[in-house]
């Protein structure tokens, strides 16, 4: 089976959805935006579920994150780039999406599931800076870019003498911003997600990935979410296949560093970090949440024990699903207890970093993703 080259868009392709019965030549559309980044992110999915017997089409879907130049900090961004592709896989005019995981809201919407999370991505935070420097080799006073209320706090904490500039557009565009690299070369680095740069085999450029100790992730960052219609995840070809590339340690770290935000009640906009992996038989995970000027932080970590060896059973690993959650939620309720509503606003869904603002950012590209 073979992956086909996308259509021109979605919103033209209106139709009954496919039976994705047990026949081994189903064809399925999977719903993408147009950006490289998405393109990249949907063809290594419909690369992977080639492999078990489907025949996938990419489908191209405008969204509103794509047509909208506002900084992305101030649109509400979580769910910018899904909304649209939801509302065609609930319409059937597709019958899979490819989401980034960390840009998911943390409610799900009636009618559809994540039904596959493929093996993760490297999920730091990636400074690109000039020179090749290094974070603590950057200059007093450095231009340094973000969209991210999150990477802008934790970086104040670590940096507090750096500028932040509120940024935006695709990964080039971005990177470009940084002296040397050949775009408005106006910056002297821009933090981005490490993942985005690998997929687009721009890892070259990345002068640092920066610990853990120094920037938590978003949560899911370096995760893909694969969702479709929730009837289609339950038997047929499709079901079958997504069951083939769904990676189980990667669905636990997600759905644990997911909970924290979902218990936190936190918006698009909150500096909330947050990482777990399945390691040395244990799930370990670690949240921070941040002052937007990183004059403050606080942080939590618990662990839980994991069967050996992972369960195969649907039923076991909704159970091992639902203790991720619990850690999820017994981190969060611990930051809540050192004060963490006291130290930022968690609710924030629009917002910006404490930044040194853009003259032409109006002008800015539309978004490759919120890598």
């Amino acid at each position: 089976m073979s992956r086909r080259p996308g259509k021109k868009s979605a919103a033209t392709q209106k139709g009954a959805p496919v039976t994705l019965g047990s026949g081994s030549s189903a064809l399925v559309r999977l719903g993408t935006r147009a950006s490289a980044l998405a393109t990249t992110q949907s063809g290594m999915v419909a690369d992977a579920l080639s492999q078990h017997g489907l025949d996938v089409e990419l489908v191209h879907v405008t969204t509103h994150g794509d047509v909208n130049t506002t900084p992305l900090s101030q649109m509400g961004g979580t769910g910018v780039f899904a909304s649209a592709i939801r509302a065609d896989l609930l319409a059937g005019s597709c019958d899979l999406a490819v989401h980034s995981f960390k840009d998911l809201p943390t409610a799900q919407p009636l009618g559809l599931k994540v039904a596959a999370v493929p093996a993760r991505e490297n999920p730091r935070d990636a400074l690109v800076a000039r020179d090749g420097l290094a974070l603590a080799e950057l200059p007093e006073g450095s231009r340094v870019g973000t969209g991210s209320p999150r990477r802008a706090a934790q970086l104040l904490a670590a940096r507090p003498d750096l500028r932040i500039v509120d940024i935006r557009g695709n990964v080039d565009t971005r990177v470009g911003r940084v002296k040397g690299l050949g775009g408005k070369e106006d910056l002297d680095a821009v933090i981005v997600a490490a993942s985005g740069l690998r997929r687009l085999g721009r890892g070259a450029v990345i002068t640092e990935e920066l610990g853990f100790d120094v920037m938590l992730p978003a949560p899911a960052q370096g995760a893909l979410a694969v969702e479709c219609r929730t009837q289609d995840s339950r038997f047929g070809a499709l079901a079958k296949g997504l069951a083939a590339i769904d990676d189980l340690p990667t669905r636990l770290s997600a759905t644990a560093e997911r909970a924290v935000l979902a218990r936190l009640e936190a918006g698009c906009a909150a500096p909330v970090g947050a990482f777990c992996e399945a390691a040395d038989g244990k799930l370990s995970l670690q949240a921070v949440v941040a002052a937007v000027d990183g004059a403050r932080t606080v942080r939590s970590a618990a662990a839980l024990e994991l069967p050996a060896p992972l369960p195969t059973k649907t039923d076991e690993m909704a159970d091992l699903s639902g203790a991720a959650h619990q850690l999820g939620v017994a981190v969060a309720e611990d930051l809540l207890a050192q004060g963490a509503a006291e130290v930022a606003d968690l609710h924030a869904s629009k917002g910006a970093p404490s930044v040194t603002r853009d003259a032409d950012q109006a002008s800015a590209a539309p978004s490759e993703e919120k890598q």
